[in-house]
């Protein structure tokens, strides 16, 4: 074969051989990043998993809790549901229901007393009620204010009439604890935040009005 001939022939070997590397780095190249993109969206998904487990966790832990009973609670039936103008004077403290403001307060965190009346109306759209003598310490304070955090049927105040560190109140039912820290008040919240046995569960505890 003639020298002439030969040089295509090379030519072809050469560009095929040029081909073949570049098509081994592109392959290369592929499995780096579509590897390393499934391992990356691998790790995401398991992430994920374990963040919607936990917080599965969290709430049927929290829903098998608010089925035991809490140790002191009072419980108070056939209460009237009259909207009136003036003060009422309830047996308890603060009430638990009863005749009350034909306005709601809103439910959240107040550092300064709420209107009684008022707040018993919350309690009618299923809020939970935590209140505090004046005068408790910042730090038994700030615990009550993270347990009614971001909880949108929660409502917290002091209150002044009452001789308690600390009431938890719903419609119908209340218990008095010493201690912030005492485990039965996110207890209580699970068991009575839009429980069923309010009078209208599900009703608007914003659109009211604040205090």
């Amino acid at each position: 074969m003639s020298n002439a001939s030969k040089r295509p022939s090379e030519h072809q070997a050469i560009v095929a051989a040029i081909r073949g590397r570049q098509q081994a780095k592109q392959r290369r190249f592929n499995i780096l990043v579509y590897g390393g993109f499934g391992l990356v969206l691998a790790a995401i998904i398991t992430a994920v998993a374990v963040v919607v487990a936990g917080s599965v966790q969290q709430r049927n832990a929290a829903a098998e809790a608010a089925k035991r009973p809490i140790d002191g609670i009072q419980a108070f039936a056939n209460l009237s549901r009259n909207h009136v103008q003036e003060a009422v004077d309830y047996p308890q403290q603060p009430g638990v229901g009863g005749d009350h403001s034909s306005v709601w307060t809103n439910c959240g965190i107040y550092t300064d007393p709420v209107n009684e009346q008022r707040a018993v109306h919350s309690l009618e759209h299923g809020a939970v009620w935590i209140t505090y003598k004046p005068g408790l310490p910042a730090a038994d304070v700030a615990k009550l204010t993270d347990l009614a955090k971001a909880k949108p049927y929660v409502l917290l105040s002091p209150d002044k009439a009452q001789s308690a560190p600390v009431t938890a109140t719903a419609w119908g039912a209340q218990v008095v604890v010493q201690d912030a820290g005492d485990p039965r008040i996110p207890a209580f919240i699970g068991a009575y935040a839009q429980s069923p046995k309010a009078p209208e569960p599900g009703a608007a505890c914003t659109g009211g009005t604040n205090g």
